[in-house]
């Protein structure tokens, strides 16, 4: 048997609602932490090794390099915090309609612009 439906396969036209990205981008926080940790785990195990490895971290983190991934790894984690605490609202009954949906994800989204361009600010300046 042979469906004729529309496929669209270009996923560049398609627009996705606010809940949706929001969705979306918690998944990819979360699988950017999990890569983040290879830079943080590395960074905490040379600096506590010694007073050396220590100083080494230390001159490492102010390149800028470092300190882009250090924003990243930032970033992530507070899109990955703030859609946690708007699930668990959501897991509690609350906002869950369309509306409030719609709104709760909006602001998580702009919450967290707002939150790394002054992670950047504080990393930079």
């Amino acid at each position: 048997m042979k469906k004729q439906r529309p496929v669209n396969l270009d996923l560049t036209t398609i627009s996705f609602p606010a809940p949706a990205l929001a969705s979306i981008l918690h998944r990819v926080t979360g699988v950017a932490m999990f890569f983040a940790l290879v830079f943080v785990i590395w960074a905490w195990a040379v600096s506590l090794s010694s007073p050396e490895g220590f100083e080494q971290v230390k001159l490492v983190l102010q390149s800028f390099i470092a300190k882009f991934i250090a924003w990243g790894t930032i970033t992530v984690l507070l899109y990955h915090m703030i859609g946690g605490i708007r699930h668990l609202i959501m897991d509690m009954g609350h906002w869950e309609e369309l509306k409030s949906g719609n709104t709760s994800a909006v602001v998580t989204i702009a919450l967290w612009i707002v939150l790394a361009v002054l992670a950047g600010v504080w990393l930079w300046f």
